[in-house]
């Protein structure tokens, strides 16, 4: 049983396929990247493995069960995490506090628990903000904890939902193009990221423009083009693929 299946998944808005009856498994402990040219669909993917949208058709199987029509807020709390093509952050919150907001799965209080500044709450918000302090630690955040996330710079912010998706202690992390945004230097620091996420027993899906990174750290690669897997297989075959190469690979403007 794979850890993450993905079968005969399809999407259309109106008369546009955006996905068509893709499938691949991603093993756990994996990094597995989608890549294709813009409009080729990944993104859609990625919602429909998350619950941002649901399926037409097919179904996603997560841990040998189905999370297919699942809402987003349920999906998290099956382990699975995401951070966006677009940085979403609340940018008024301190970046502590947008750390803090992942580690809602992990929290015991209900809401009206929170409201009422018992003990066990109180202890546990100081539980949360330590854990959220430690992923802040480890995405070089220490010194920003009690800055305005909205304030910072466009890495500092990615690193910021780095840190919040990996504060719900994710069995399976999602990323949508990570690297956007990022100069060399931020680039090459990601790779190193993302395999100390994988070492950290998280296995990781992502979307990527950037083939530099995507062959340097992926174990696995699946292609799509127009919504439509051409190929799969690992770093080294998906290079020679002459179809890859027709579509994506040799597009200088992908």
């Amino acid at each position: 049983m794979a850890f993450l299946e993905i079968k005969n998944l399809s999407r259309s808005f109106g008369g546009l396929r955006a996905v068509e009856n893709v499938s691949f498994n991603v093993e756990k402990g994996l990094i597995k990247a989608v890549i294709g040219p813009n409009g080729a669909g990944k993104t859609t993917l990625f919602n429909l493995v998350a619950g941002a949208l649901e399926p037409h058709s097919g179904d996603v199987i997560f841990k040998g069960r189905s999370i297919y029509g699942l809402p987003t807020h349920r999906i998290a709390w099956r382990g699975i995490s995401r951070t966006y093509q677009n940085i979403k952050l609340f940018n008024d919150m301190t970046v502590l506090e947008n750390i803090m907001v992942g580690r809602h799965r992990k929290s015991r209080a209900g809401f009206l628990r929170a409201m009422v500044p018992l003990p066990g709450t109180r202890r546990e918000e100081r539980e949360s903000a330590e854990k959220a302090a430690g992923f802040a630690s480890l995405l070089g955040l220490s010194d920003v904890l009690d800055a305005r996330a909205g304030g910072l710079d466009f890495g500092r912010q990615r690193a910021v939902e780095f840190a919040r998706a990996l504060a719900s202690e994710p069995e399976l992390l999602l990323l949508d193009e990570p690297a956007a945004g990022l100069n060399i230097h931020e680039t090459l620091e990601l790779a190193d990221l993302i395999r100390k996420i994988r070492d950290m027993g998280i296995t990781v899906l992502l979307i990527e423009h950037d083939m530099s990174l995507v062959m340097d750290i992926s174990d696995e690669i699946a292609v799509l083009s127009y919504g439509v897997k051409i190929a799969e297989g690992p770093p080294k075959d998906i290079q020679k693929n002459p179809e890859v190469i027709s579509v994506y690979l040799g597009d200088d403007n992908a």
